[in-house]
């Protein structure tokens, strides 16, 4: 995983804006719970909002195993994730002069769907975590109508304004 760009993830124009720190941008992922997944099938867009883990390399998300998300990905395993925190409004006494606030991460990535069960569980653990405390174990039934997806990131960014 690499901060470098990617198309069509040029340079940031506001360089004043550009989060650099790695561990800024892991703070980032760890302290929201949704992230907001991109995928395309057929030049058309999807977008989807999910409940995520990170571990310092991949993301990971679960999913019925069929329906839209499952589909696209069965053709284009290319996505991109944006991950918020601390969104707000930073007022101004010209109405073209409001800006948002806000501390953003950005990238892309390869995703794939888990069929190891002990990974698919220590992904469903870490989603889990993000929610409570407690631990639990899974049904086999659950387990096989779940998919639980990794996405290996390719680049990424950060971006803050506000702070």
């Amino acid at each position: 995983m690499s901060n470098t760009t990617m198309p069509p993830f040029g340079a940031m124009r506001r360089k004043e804006r550009e989060i650099t720190s790695r561990e800024e941008i892991d703070e980032i992922l760890g302290l929201s719970t949704v992230m907001n997944l991109a995928l395309s099938d057929n030049n058309v867009p999807f977008l989807v909002p999910v409940f995520f883990a990170y571990d310092g390399t991949a993301l990971y998300y679960h999913s019925a195993c069929k329906g839209t998300k499952m589909e696209i990905l069965s053709r284009n395993y290319r996505v991109c994730f944006e991950v918020s925190v601390e969104q707000g409004v930073i007022e101004s006494e010209t109405a073209c002069d409001f800006e948002a606030r806000h501390r953003t991460v950005i990238g892309f990535g390869n995703a794939g769907i888990i069929e190891d069960m002990p990974e698919k569980v220590r992904a469903l653990d870490m989603i889990v975590a993000r929610f409570t405390d407690r631990t639990f174990s899974y049904p086999p039934g659950s387990l096989d109508n779940t998919a639980v997806v990794r996405i290996d990131i390719l680049s990424i960014k950060g971006k803050k304004h506000g702070f």
